[in-house]
Parts: structure tokens; C-alpha cells; sequence
């Protein structure tokens, strides 16, 4: 009995042992994020697992739930190197929503746990956080760690606007100033795009977010018209303000505003340099006013509205050819009255619509009046919305004038190093045609 008594503790004492490695071994096994765990959106993070045993699989997971609650998940598996450490920026992920060396692949991978979501983040005043963890191949959580991604960096001025009848958000870098001055139009909800607004802030520019309908005060719905008065006085207002040193303005654009931004730069006088990302050369559902100028909206052609074999419906084709007949040429804006320089952006898998066509004609109209006042740029396998840089990619969604989910188009990855490369594009743009001819304008007086 006592021989049969020593053995049961043995064996339990043995269990618990085994227990507290187990546990020992979990409690070694962490997760770094260099720099550190807080960042900004757009800046790269770099994510090391060390504490497990040579050659051994893990996989990591992250996940982010948006502002308005929606979840985006991205997955991987790595194998340990013989130091018994995963480093994303030189370990190669052998499966996942990705593949490959690929330092930022669980940020820009991440696809929305609901299909047909798009990120939203309302302010910039709320960080997305972005929950990693390591699992063992039994699926145990290893490690955990969260990366607060930021928007506006310590001492950054956000100043709602609710005075006279320009509505938006005006963010101020930290500073005595004079800033650089750039107005941001979004795309269809009309309301100020607070991310890339205060992103591009953080880069040194006093920036607008503008907002044009569905916020605050303004119109619910897109209206049938757009008068360019009132983006004449949001241009007005920012190169008014006592922080921002004109005499030029910059205008950045996606989508439905690409329209807006284009009119803005053809007929009012401040603008120097406009950013046109997959926009229209031509009015898009609400015709365009200006003093006794009205320039009609280019009508879709619903019989070229296709549904793909998923029954997501594809709309690429339903805007004609703003050149093909008299009728839709007298839409088409025109550029070659502007005295700014353009960065004009195109996808080549845009669903949403043929920017290709669009920015090439644009380019075009430009030659032809014998200016080169314009850089196009077109991204190969990139879909329509074009973000700031490890935004998850948007391949469908809702369509606010349509009323039902969309295909956007674009490959993950390469839609990816596309954002990457059109944020250092524009940053260096504005620099060069803001600052410079700042300078150039002091020079000269």
C-alpha cells in the first residue's frame, strides 16, 4: 500500500512538473514589435516571435475591428530558425493570406471577417489597434501582443469646423508654422477622410478634410449639383489661415472627388498642385456650377452593368467614353485651363471604373495644348481604392450610388506596394510644387 501510495504522488508530482514546464515554456515564448508597441498607420512595424524551439512551426494571426466594429483577419506560418526566433522582415511565410518575406503582410493581407467591408475609421483621434498572436501547430496561444496604430502625432492640432459654411476638419502639425496647404476630398459619403488628412499632417502640411455632403449641416444625399463656390471658399479659408504660407494650395483627390478636384484646379486661381487618384475626367451624378459656367454630369449606361459568376455586380464599363459622341464631350472638364501642376493616378484592375481611360484622356487634353504641366502614373494590378500605405485592400464592397455591394478590383499584394509607392509619390509632389514655389514666389518679391 505504501509502495502503491509513493507511486500515485510520483506520478502526480511528475504531472505538475510537466505542467509547470509547459507553462515555464509558453511564459518564454513572446512577441517584440519594433520600434515599439505604438506606431502610425502608415509606418512599418517590424514582428519577432523569439523563446521557441529550433525549427519549430508557428503561426501568427492579427486582427484589427474597425470603427465601426468590423473585424479584419490575416494569418501565416513560419518555421523558427535555429535560434528558435521569426523575424517577418527575413523569415519567408510558407502559407497564409500570404506568402513569401513580406515584413508588413499581417497589416496590408488582412480581408474583413463580413465580406464586402472597407476599413472604416471615423477620427483620428482613435487608433486602430491590431491585435498579433503566435499559436502553436495545436493551436495554443503562445504570445500575444497589440500594435496601436495611430493617426496624429504629439502636438497635432484637430479642429472641427462648424463656422461660416465650410465644413471639414483642419489639422495643424505641431509648430509655429507657416505650412504647406493642401485641401483632402474624399470619395461618395461626402464627409472628411480624417485618416489620410492627419497622416499627411504628421508629413509637415496644414491639411483640410474636407467634407461635401452627408455631414453635419450639409446636404444628406448627393445633391444633383455641385457649386464650385464652395470649394472655392474651403480653398479661401485654408490659404487664409495664418499657419498655412501660400500663395498656392494643393488638392489631393480619389474617386468622386477626382471630378471635383479637376474643376477645382481648371478654374480657381490658388490651386497649384492637384492629385487626381481614379477619378473622371468628367462630372460624376451631380453636374458641376461655377458663376455662369455649368458643366453636366456624364451619364452611366446601365445596359453595360455586368453581375460576375460570385453575383457581385461589375460596374467598369457602365460610365461611356466621355470623347465618344458631341453629348458626353461637352462633360468632359476642361483641364487645359489650369496653370497647376497634376499627379494623375490610374489602376490598371480598377472595377469601379476605366481610370486608365480617363487619365490618359486627361493627359492628353493637356499635350494637346502643348503643356506638360502633368505626371501620370498607373499602378498594374491595383484596384480602385488607392490608401494610405498597409490599408487592407478593398476588392468589393457597398456602393453608396448603387445601393448594393461592387466589385473594386485589384491584387492584394500588388494593390499594396501600389499604396506604398503612390504615398511617397505624393508627399514628394506637394513638396516640390508647395514649398517650392513658396520659396521661388519670396525669391522673386
Amino acid at each position: 500500500m505504501q509502495f502503491q501510495s509513493a507511486l500515485r504522488l510520483l506520478k502526480v508530482t511528475s504531472r505538475a512538473f510537466s505542467l509547470i514546464a509547459m507553462r515555464s515554456t509558453s511564459h518564454q515564448v513572446c512577441i517584440q514589435l519594433l520600434p515599439g508597441p505604438g506606431s502610425f498607420f502608415d509606418e512599418a512595424v517590424q514582428v519577432k516571435v523569439e523563446g521557441l524551439a529550433p525549427q519549430q512551426q508557428v503561426e501568427l494571426r492579427s486582427r484589427l475591428t474597425d470603427h465601426k466594429g468590423v473585424v479584419f483577419k490575416a494569418s501565416s506560418v513560419y518555421i523558427a530558425d535555429a535560434t528558435g526566433q521569426v523575424d517577418v522582415c527575413t523569415s519567408p511565410s510558407l502559407s497564409g493570406t500570404y506568402t513569401g518575406v513580406e515584413p508588413m503582410g499581417l497589416f496590408w493581407s488582412m480581408a474583413p471577417e463580413t465580406p464586402h467591408k472597407k476599413v472604416f475609421i471615423k477620427t483620428a483621434s482613435s487608433p486602430i489597434l491590431v491585435n498579433i498572436d503566435a499559436l502553436s501547430n495545436t493551436g495554443e496561444v503562445l504570445a500575444s501582443e497589440t500594435s496601436e496604430r495611430q493617426f496624429m502625432i504629439e502636438g497635432m492640432r484637430r479642429i472641427p469646423l462648424k463656422e461660416d459654411k465650410v465644413r471639414g476638419v483642419l489639422f495643424l502639425p505641431p509648430g509655429e508654422g507657416p505650412f504647406p496647404g493642401v485641401v483632402d476630398i474624399y470619395t461618395l459619403g461626402g464627409g472628411p477622410c480624417e485618416a489620410r488628412a492627419s497622416l499627411l499632417a504628421n508629413k509637415g502640411f496644414a491639411v483640410l478634410a474636407l467634407a461635401y455632403y452627408g455631414y453635419e449641416d450639409l446636404p444628406k444625399i448627393i445633391p444633383k449639383k455641385f457649386d464650385l463656390e464652395y470649394f472655392e471658399a474651403a480653398v479661401a479659408f485654408l490659404g487664409g489661415h495664418p499657419l498655412v504660407q501660400g500663395p498656392g494650395i494643393g488638392v489631393i483627390s480619389i474617386s468622386k472627388s477626382g471630378d471635383l478636384a479637376l474643376s477645382m484646379a481648371s478654374f480657381l486661381s490658388r490651386i497649384s498642385a492637384t492629385v487626381s487618384i481614379n477619378g473622371c475626367n468628367s462630372p460624376v451624378l451631380s453636374s458641376l456650377h461655377y458663376k455662369d459656367i455649368i458643366i453636366p454630369y456624364l451619364a452611366p449606361v446601365f445596359e453595360n452593368i455586368t453581375v460576375t459568376p460570385s453575383g457581385i455586380i461589375d460596374i467598369r464599363d457602365a460610365l461611356p467614353d466621355p470623347m465618344a459622341t458631341e453629348k458626353t464631350r461637352k462633360s468632359v472638364i476642361p483641364v487645359e485651363r489650369a496653370s497647376c501642376q497634376f499627379l494623375i493616378v490610374a489602376s490598371e484592375d480598377d472595377r469601379n471604373w476605366n481610370s486608365c481611360l480617363f487619365a490618359e484622356q486627361s493627359a492628353a487634353r493637356l499635350r494637346d495644348c502643348k503643356k506638360d504641366n502633368f505626371e501620370l502614373v498607373r499602378y498594374p494590378n491595383a484596384g480602385h481604392f488607392l490608401e494610405v500605405p498597409f490599408m487592407p485592400h478593398c476588392p468589393s464592397a457597398f456602393h453608396a450610388a448603387v445601393g448594393k455591394d461592387v466589385m473594386f478590383g485589384g491584387q492584394t499584394k500588388a494593390h499594396s506596394e501600389a499604396q506604398l509607392d503612390l504615398w511617397s509619390r505624393v508627399q514628394k509632389f506637394f513638396r516640390k510644387h508647395l514649398e517650392n514655389q513658396t520659396h521661388s514666389q519670396k525669391a522673386m518679391l
